[in-house]
């Protein structure tokens, strides 16, 4: 067997692997070493897995990745998620499906100081679904809404996904961030509509309430201000240099928790349940780094990715008809597959492959508008029947809902995030030109 072969096998080896519901680090090093290993022997794989472990995980760098996951647990753990619905209620709560546009702005707002889909998601359940139930909203909406403004967590910065893939693509965490500006803007807003033009069809599926007065909007709003003023702090403080990307996390922390111990009444257990966590998920995410590490380097010494790019240059097929089935492949693993898995496994073969084209544009401006592309897949990949993780989230939450009924709900946001898929392909200013700005 030659060393394309090794990386062929590698490479759909993982995907069995993980499909029979092996841990994805695990997976990803499982099959990374024995592709290593056939290629380079076995003492070459301990003298690397020696060497690449440390080289990892010493650096500056990932520092960056434990302080955005506590920003987002001490968002959660001091209720700042039920001030956001509360001010998303209080403008939006007299339209027909109003608290489910609140839910939609109110997931928006919390990812932008969160950075997860599913912790969004779990956290504004927790606040919207009983207001949403006890006032009679269906249960295909109720959940179709938590389950995709959860995604909303990933797409608007700071966002964990794209603090990974900067790091592996060696771009600016700073530009990833603020290029994911507008197309988060855009998706909350395509929410929103998709929720309007759902009760219109089917107008039993939420009630209409009183419309709130502008005090009490004022003082809804008064609740949440801090909030959109620490997203601005954290996401243009990095873009404008003002200060790196670990030292703009560790001041959004510390803010949250201020916020949460003195609005939201965290105290001591919440503090170190919010620790805990973190480094939880924080040794889950490293350990599934350092499976991606041995995994690319296996890849690389097999040749594949650089054959494959080859080859793909040889076809003379156009840049823009790659990326759309680039795309694709990713919407297709997106219903199987967990979203850092999926970013992780096919990064060291689909980036190869688009260095090789020209698309007009720099290279930095190239990995920068994929990598919103990829974030965007990743996102549907969320909520894509049949395996969508926040399907799943959401209708282990909602356990009185069948879960057909929360596959019907979220069918019209899928839709939507294709069409924002394609309108992002078509026009990549619309993801170029914020970070092109100085």
């Amino acid at each position: 067997m030659n060393k394309f072969d090794i990386g062929v096998w590698m490479f759909f080896g993982t995907l069995v692997i993980i499909g029979l519901r092996v841990p994805v680090g695990a997976a990803m090093l499982l099959a990374g070493g024995l592709g290593y290993a056939a290629i380079n022997g076995w003492s070459p794989l301990l003298a690397t897995l020696k060497t690449m472990t440390y080289s990892k995980f010493s650096g500056y760098t990932l520092s960056v990745i434990p302080l955005f996951l506590l920003m987002g647990e001490f968002a959660g753990k001091g209720g700042l998620s039920a001030a956001l619905y509360r001010a998303g209620r209080a403008w939006f709560g007299h339209w027909r499906g109003g608290l489910a546009v609140a839910t939609i702005g109110g997931c928006a707002a919390f990812g932008a100081i969160c950075g997860s889909s599913l912790a969004t998601a779990a956290t504004m359940s927790q606040v919207a679904m009983p207001e949403m139930k006890k006032l009679g909203y269906s249960d295909a909406l109720t959940t179709g809404v938590l389950a995709a403004g959860g995604t909303l967590g990933i797409l608007i910065p700071p966002s964990i996904i794209l603090v990974i893939y900067a790091v592996y693509v060696e771009q600016s965490i700073g530009a990833l961030f603020i290029a994911a500006v507008i197309p988060g803007l855009i998706a909350t807003v395509q929410y929103m509509i998709v929720v309007n033009l759902y009760v219109r069809w089917f107008p039993g599926a939420a009630p209409q309430l009183p419309k709130s007065s502008w005090s009490e909007r004022w003082r809804a709003t008064a609740g949440v201000w801090p909030a959109g003023l620490t997203f601005l702090l954290v996401v243009v403080g990095i873009y404008r240099g003002w200060f790196s990307p670990t030292e703009a996390a560790a001041i959004g922390a510390a803010i949250v928790a201020l916020l949460a111990i003195f609005y939201g009444g965290m105290r001591w257990k919440g503090f170190y349940e919010s620790l805990l966590s973190t480094a939880e998920t924080t040794a889950l995410m490293f350990i599934i780094l350092l499976g991606a590490e041995l995994f690319s380097a296996a890849l690389a010494l097999s040749q594949m990715p650089t054959e494959l790019s080859r080859e793909v240059v040889a076809m003379n097929a156009s840049p823009w008809i790659v990326m759309v089935v680039i795309v694709i492949i990713y919407l297709i693993l997106g219903c199987f597959m967990e979203s850092m898995a999926m970013v992780l496994l096919t990064l060291p073969v689909f980036v190869p492959v688009l260095l090789g084209l020209d698309f007009g544009m720099s290279q930095n401006a190239l990995l920068v508008w994929f990598g919103i592309l990829v974030l965007i897949s990743v996102e549907v990949g969320m909520i894509s029947p049949p395996f969508g993780l926040n399907l799943f989230l959401i209708n282990g939450m909602a356990k009185d809902v069948p879960m057909a009924q929360t596959y019907k709900g979220v069918l019209g946001f899928c839709l939507m995030d294709v069409i924002r898929l394609g309108l992002l392909i078509a026009f990549p200013a619309i993801v170029l030109w914020l970070p092109g700005i100085k």
